[in-house]
C-alpha cells in the first residue's frame, strides 16, 4: 500500500508540476529621468513556451527585454536570468537575442558571421544547423552588407540561434520578411519550443502572437494590464463578430443597442457587437430568411485594442 501511495504521489506531482521559470522581473521599476518606463511589474518566462509581450509604442516592452538581457539595470526590484543576474557570463552564454537593431560587421560573409558568433559559446549549433533553421543556406557565401533588409533579418535570426540558447529573445523578428521567410521562422520557433527553449516575442503583428504564443503579456504605460493564454485574453473581451446573409438594412442594425459597426460585403454582412445574443434575436425576428449565421469571439487584435484602451 505504501508503495502504491508513493507511486500515486509521484504521478500527482508530475501532473501538477509547472515548467521551470528561466527568467523573470519581480516588482521592477525603471525610470529615465521623470519618465517611469516600468512601474513595479512582475513577469516570468517559462521553459518550453512562447511568451508574447505586446503593447503600444512606449508601453515598456523594449525596456523589459533590455533588463532581462542585462543591457540595463533596474532602479527597483529583482531581475533574474537562470537564477542569476542577467549580466553574468554564465547566464549570457545560455541566451540568444534578435533585436530590432543589430551591429553586424557588413564586410564578413554569412558563413563567417555564423562561425564567429558560434565561437563565443561553449556548446554552439553547427553552421549547417543554423543555416537550415533560419533558411539562409543560399546566402552563406554572400557578404552581409550586400544583402537586402529581409535577408539580413534572416541572418540575424541564424546568429541568434548560433549559441544553441535555452532562452531566445525575438524583438519584432519578422519585420521586413516575405511570407515564405516568415513561415520558415514560425516553423523554427515551434521546433525550438518543442525542444524546451523559452522564447520571448515582441511583435506588432497580432496574428503572429495569436499563432505562436502560449502566453500573452499585455503592457501599457509601464504596467502589465493583462496576462494569460491567448484564449484567456480573448475571453476578457465581450466583443463578438456576427457574419450572416440578411436583408435587414445596415442602417437599421446600426441603431440597435451595443452594435459597434456593420459592414456589408456582397451578400454577407459583418456585425461587431458586445451583445451578440440580443443582436441575433433581433435579426431572427426581422428576417425569416436569415442564412449562414456565424458568431466569432473577438480575436487577439480586438482584445488588444479593448484592453489597452481601458488601460489608457
Amino acid at each position: 500500500m505504501r508503495a502504491i501511495a508513493r507511486i500515486r504521489s509521484t504521478e500527482l506531482s508530475a501532473e501538477t508540476s509547472q515548467p521551470e521559470t528561466v527568467a523573470g522581473l519581480e516588482g521592477v521599476t525603471k525610470r529615465y529621468g521623470n519618465l517611469v518606463a516600468l512601474d513595479r511589474i512582475y513577469l516570468s518566462v517559462r521553459a518550453g513556451e512562447v511568451l508574447a509581450v505586446l503593447g503600444p509604442n512606449g508601453a515598456g516592452k523594449t525596456t523589459a527585454i533590455s533588463l532581462l538581457l542585462g543591457l540595463q539595470l533596474a532602479d527597483e526590484g529583482r531581475v533574474e536570468l537562470f537564477g542569476s543576474a542577467p549580466h553574468t557570463l554564465a547566464a549570457r552564454r545560455r541566451v540568444g537575442a534578435m533585436l530590432q537593431s543589430a551591429a553586424v560587421p557588413e564586410t564578413l560573409t554569412v558563413r563567417e558571421l555564423i562561425e564567429l558568433f558560434a565561437s563565443y559559446y561553449p556548446n554552439p549549433r553547427t553552421l549547417a544547423q543554423c543555416a537550415a533553421l533560419a533558411g539562409v543556406e543560399g546566402l552563406l557565401d554572400r557578404r552581409y552588407g550586400k544583402l537586402s533588409g529581409g535577408q539580413q533579418r534572416r541572418v540575424q535570426f541564424a546568429l541568434a540561434l548560433a549559441g544553441n540558447p535555452e532562452i531566445l529573445f525575438l524583438d519584432e523578428p519578422t519585420t521586413g520578411l516575405d511570407i515564405e521567410a516568415r513561415e520558415v521562422m514560425w516553423k523554427t520557433i515551434r521546433t525550438l519550443v518543442a525542444d524546451g527553449c523559452a522564447i520571448v516575442l515582441t511583435t506588432h503583428y497580432l496574428e503572429e502572437a495569436e499563432a505562436l504564443a502560449d502566453r500573452v503579456c499585455m503592457m501599457a504605460r509601464g504596467k502589465v494590464v493583462a496576462e494569460g493564454s491567448v484564449a484567456a485574453i480573448r475571453a476578457r473581451v465581450a466583443q463578438r463578430r456576427i457574419r450572416c446573409i440578411s436583408a435587414v438594412p445596415t442602417e437599421t442594425i446600426l441603431c440597435w443597442p451595443h452594435v459597434r459597426s456593420v459592414v456589408r460585403d456582397g451578400q454577407h454582412m459583418e456585425i461587431v457587437t458586445d451583445a451578440a445574443e440580443a443582436v441575433v434575436r433581433n435579426l431572427l425576428a426581422r428576417d425569416a430568411e436569415l442564412a449562414e449565421l456565424e458568431i466569432r469571439r473577438a480575436g487577439l487584435a480586438e482584445a488588444f485594442v479593448e484592453i489597452t484602451r481601458e488601460a489608457a
